[in-house]
């Protein structure tokens, strides 16, 4: 009986990316005491405290940004774990910045590590991509929408960061500087970032 309900369970994970929340879980039929058992099998691996994962599955690839875009649905990453992600950065995340909406209460997660801010709406839902990393869509704002970003939070991530991050992306081949310009008014910093885009425009 036990062996079925695993297969079922793994089945049901396999339709899922092969990873799951306790609460998605416990929705589509799986208890926490088979989650549990299942992880005492070595058929799942706790990934963090509410997230498990098919131990078949090679481990993720991305797991601080799959793990926060599953725990924390609303959340979108940026600044300085968005500079890593397009490689406009020398710096090393300790912790996965995230941006969120101003009404949202701070997400309590044990791991990975956060550090969040809080954007108007306007701010929150400009310049948002999507991308599959390890089967989970994760939100990412765009690399214009990131440059604009540091500059308004140069004061917390420093503005030696924000400049070294414009220059790597105006290295880029397909760089678009009106749409820097245009997220740069959203984030109210388009007459800071302005002179460091003359040589350029």
């Amino acid at each position: 009986m036990e062996r079925k309900t695993f297969l079922a369970a793994e089945k049901i994970f396999k339709e899922n990316n092969g990873i799951l929340r306790t609460a998605q879980a416990k929705k589509l039929g799986i208890d926490e005491v088979i989650l549990m058992q299942m992880c005492e099998e070595g058929l799942l691996v706790k990934e963090s405290r509410g997230l498990y994962r098919l131990a078949e599955l090679p481990p993720l690839s991305n797991p601080d940004f799959v793990k926060v875009a599953i725990l924390i649905p609303r959340s979108i990453i940026c600044l300085i774990s968005a500079l890593d992600f397009y490689h406009f950065t020398t710096q090393v995340p300790y912790k996965v910045n995230i941006a969120l909406p101003r009404e949202i209460k701070a997400p309590r997660i044990e791991y990975p590590p956060l550090d969040i801010v809080y954007l108007s709406e306007k701010a929150y839902l400009a310049g948002i991509e999507e991308y599959i990393l390890d089967g989970v869509s994760v939100r990412i704002y765009s690399s214009e929408k990131t440059i604009a970003d540091c500059f308004k939070f140069r004061n917390k991530i420093g503005l030696d960061v924000a400049l070294e991050a414009l220059k790597e992306y105006l290295r880029q081949p397909d760089r678009d500087i009106p749409k820097i310009l245009e997220f740069a008014k959203i984030d109210r910093v388009e007459k800071i970032i302005r002179p460091y885009l003359q040589g350029a425009l």
